[in-house]
């Protein structure tokens, strides 16, 4: 029996409505329409002229497709943002948002079109049935079952949301719910052992770089109970696929400190998500790889390698990976042809593909050559929103793969790691054994909302997410660890040494399911390498560690809050306003998105965090403490400056954990202050600062030497700005940098003019508030969404006050597991 949704939910979606998409499309339908029955066959429109390989199909139905009768597939909207964007609600008003979007209701964005249909074709007649039909509804990534007699797939019902799991006969009786909830279901497919994996919202993320829904992998009985969370990655997880061997294959998109376009890659688990592990392709920056099926003659896999950061609906290149070189060898992916529009591809061997592309459905060959099988009707083509064949599967039994017993136990909260020698791996030179002494654990927090592709305001240029410091744990001389971790969350490490400084940086992450033990051999190690045995590793010989926390260090740090009254303490007295020591102002005035001394640590490279680049496994000792030159010179005793204990571990701790700006993910959306200064009263600045360059794409430009001056203006203090003071002659009482092209007093009326720019700036940041400031309250959205999500309670006042840290820490701690009472066996 379907179960009605979420009624809280509802309601705090209708106190929204209001807030948002005045301009909405018609709404929907006030209530589902009934399943339509089959309808009668109909012969397919013939494919059209100038097909490239004709008499493909018919060597293909006598060769390796002759076993084939039918295909099932959808006809559906496409989505029109990226790959992952078409389910689910945008966090904002914004106008990519409204751009993409295909309607809006409920006070927000969706990024899903009307209409759908669920189809079988005969092959040989190319006769087309209507097994469902929604023309309000969607219908997506059907999957057939084992027996090949009944399929499932996700539906969202006409007037409704959120995808759910159905399964309906191949005739077209017996539609049945399986999954319900306020959050979204899609991409399922059938496990060996009668359940399923599947996609789904109900992790309630936000892309770390976008507006839309998270999906990472799940997995529920065969009746859609007992829905269990497999995976708790902040990104985005695709396309869920059993290989012959039991393992799951999947889409994992995850940056930690790296590019954001650059790593969503193939990734295997267990079917109860223990043994996460790289399956190929993510020590190599560049294409998303989706919809991956094995091939006949398992080790090869089948994929859609979507170019660049991927396009939408998975679109991209036919790719044919051979996993026995291992999962970094580029030589193992040979691409199929030229084309880039693939989607969705089944292989029958290696010469022979069932895909779906722009103008249909098709069938490729080993070359590349393809035929069209199936067109959309002349009149279906013609529907807004534009309609398109997705996920052709053939109607055959197959054999189910090999099932893994479960070896998670959920009666626990954690699990086990143990790591062999973490001084062995790749781009370890220069290690000495017994260097490391410690790991540093790190676990990335989930976004509740997100307002842009850009980083800002958490860094510039780096991180996209907060990171929680957990604590460490020791290594011992023999380069061992062996620890008990928190279950189902992500975490990464840093190798420490002694003086707790970086030694290597993690920029993937791992987990541990409940009760699980996960090893490995070192650090950044070959994957087809094994460890050398050398008699028991020193951590195996003592019970596992428990991770230590920071006494007195916050979870989270903010910046604001907890680094800059180190910087008020112990270097604005040479690195402020008024000494302006090495041009470098430290201090802690607010700038229209940032301070002033976070811009200039930025901006300076004080700090080396890995930044938003297409690369991984850096050189031991280039990214984090060791690299930085803000911790190097605090700590070194400069100009006479000793940092207590607590003052070093929080600076050192501040740069591990991605040295962001706010602590909180209540700053996104919302607290700038534009600047809008008056560049005609810049004139005598322009003399020496405005120099010929080029734009992103070449073009030539005149731009500032010193970069945007946003940093060098103080909204708190105005006459504080550098901008001022450096230009202000020493006698006025500035800085009197530019010597006779400067102000010769206050009363310049060019100083005047930046003074008031400035100025109203700060008045204005005093109206909108920034999460630093005292009356601060989250933007609507993130209230929106935090309501949503059961974290704030739905009745919430405008003029209620909302603590960020508190209302943040109650978001990622609902993800933590709870151990479930000892049940009997499956």
């Amino acid at each position: 029996m379907r179960k009605p949704e979420s009624s809280r939910v509802a309601s705090v979606l209708a106190a929204s409505a209001a807030l948002a998409c005045a301009a909405a499309t018609a709404p929907a339908p006030k209530a589902a329409p009934p399943a339509a029955p089959p309808a009668p066959a109909v012969k397919a429109p013939a494919p059209k002229p100038g097909a490239e390989a004709p008499g493909l199909i018919d060597r293909a139905l006598a060769g390796p497709m002759k076993h084939v009768k039918e295909i099932v597939f959808s006809v559906r909207v496409s989505g029109r943002d990226h790959w992952y964007a078409n389910f689910g609600n945008y966090a904002s008003d914004l106008p990519d948002p409204s751009r993409l979007a295909f309607k809006c209701e409920d006070g927000v964005y969706w990024a899903y079109g009307d209409g759908a249909r669920l189809c079988r074709m005969d092959l040989r007649t190319r006769a087309v049935t209507t097994v469902l039909e929604d023309p309000k509804g969607g219908i997506r990534d059907p999957q057939v079952h084992y027996d090949a007699k009944k399929i499932l797939f996700s539906y969202r019902r006409g007037g409704n949301h959120t995808y759910h799991l159905h399964e309906i006969n191949l005739d077209g009786t017996g539609l049945r719910q399986l999954t319900d909830g306020p959050d979204d279901d899609v991409e399922p497919s059938y496990l060996p052992d009668g359940r399923i994996v599947f996609v789904s919202s109900r992790c309630r993320r936000f892309v770390n770089c976008w507006h839309s829904r998270v999906g990472a992998v799940y997995r529920c009985e065969a009746d859609g109970s007992d829905v269990t969370m497999l995976s708790p990655n902040p990104e985005h997880e695709n396309t869920p696929w059993p290989l012959p061997d039991g393992r799951i294959v999947y889409m994992r998109w995850e940056y930690i400190d790296r590019s954001q376009l650059d790593y969503h890659h193939l990734w295997t688990m267990n079917p109860d998500g223990s043994q996460q592990m790289t399956f190929f392709g993510n020590m190599n920056p560049g294409n998303s790889m989706l919809d991956a099926k094995p091939v006949d003659g398992f080790p090869l896999v089948v994929a859609s390698f979507s170019p660049g950061h991927g396009a939408p609906e998975h679109r991209g290149r036919l790719t044919l990976v051979d996993t026995r070189l291992g999962p970094d060898s580029r030589e193992s992916a040979r691409t199929i042809g030229t084309r880039t529009d693939i989607r969705d591809p089944w292989a029958f061997g290696t010469n022979c593909f069932l895909v779906a592309d722009n103008e249909g459905i098709a069938i490729m060959d080993g070359t590349g050559a393809r035929e069209v099988l199936h067109r959309l009707s002349d009149d279906e083509a013609k529907l807004e929103p534009r309609r398109a064949l997705h996920e052709p599967r053939p109607v055959i039994p197959r054999p189910r793969e090999a099932v893994i017993v479960d070896r998670v136990d959920r009666t626990k909260s954690t699990g086990e790691f143990f790591l062999s020698d973490v001084h062995t791996g790749r781009n370890m030179e220069g290690v000495k054994p017994g260097e490391i002494r410690k790991l540093l654990v790190l676990e990335p927090l989930p976004k509740p909302v997100n307002f842009s592709g850009g980083m800002e305001p958490l860094t510039i240029g780096g991180s996209f997410s907060l990171a929680r410091i957990v604590g460490t744990v020791p290594v011992e001389p023999d380069g061992s660890a062996r620890f008990e971790a928190p279950a189902l969350r992500p975490l990464f490490f840093v190798a420490l040494d002694e003086n707790d400084l970086s030694v290597k940086r993690m920029q993937s992450w791992c987990i541990v399911q409940p009760g699980e033990k996960s090893g490995c051999v070192g650090c950044h190690e070959h994957r087809t390498g094994t460890a050398q045995p050398e008699g028991i590793r020193m951590a195996m010989r003592r019970a596992p560690s428990r991770i230590e926390p920071f006494a007195g260090i916050p979870d989270v740090i903010d910046f604001p809050r907890d680094v800059q009254p180190i910087l008020d303490r112990h270097c604005l007295k040479c690195h402020g306003p008024e000494r302006y020591a090495a041009k470098l102002d430290l201090s802690g005035g607010h700038t229209e998105r940032y301070c002033v001394s976070y811009q200039n640590i930025t901006r300076r490279g004080l700090v080396a965090d890995g930044r938003n680049r297409p690369q991984s496994n850096y050189a031991p000792r280039t990214l984090g403490s060791s690299a930085s030159k803000l911790l190097r010179v605090a700590t070194s005793g400069h100009q006479g400056v000793k940092l207590d204990p607590r003052d070093s571990a929080l600076l050192r701790l501040w740069i591990e954990s991605s040295a962001t700006y706010p602590g909180t993910y209540a700053a996104l959306g919302c607290g700038t202050a534009p600047l809008s200064l008056p560049y005609g009263n810049l004139r005598r600045c322009a003399e020496c600062h405005l120099q010929n360059a080029k734009d992103r794409k070449g073009q030539p430009i005149q731009a500032w030497s010193f970069g945007h001056p946003d940093y060098l203006c103080n909204l708190d203090k105005p006459v504080d700005s550098i901008l001022l003071r450096a230009p202000l002659a020493k006698a006025a009482g500035g800085l009197g940098l530019c010597k006779d092209k400067g102000f010769a007093s206050a009363d310049d009326a060019d100083y005047k003019a930046i003074l008031t720019a400035i100025r109203k700036a700060g008045e204005g940041l005093q109206q909108v508030k920034r999460f630093d400031m005292p009356g601060f309250r989250p933007n609507r959205h993130y209230v929106r969404e935090m309501q949503r999500f059961g974290i704030l309670p739905a009745g919430l006042k405008e003029t209620d006050p909302v603590n960020p840290y508190a209302t943040d820490e109650s978001y990622w701690r609902s993800f933590w597991p709870k151990p479930t009472p000892l049940t009997a066996e499956r």
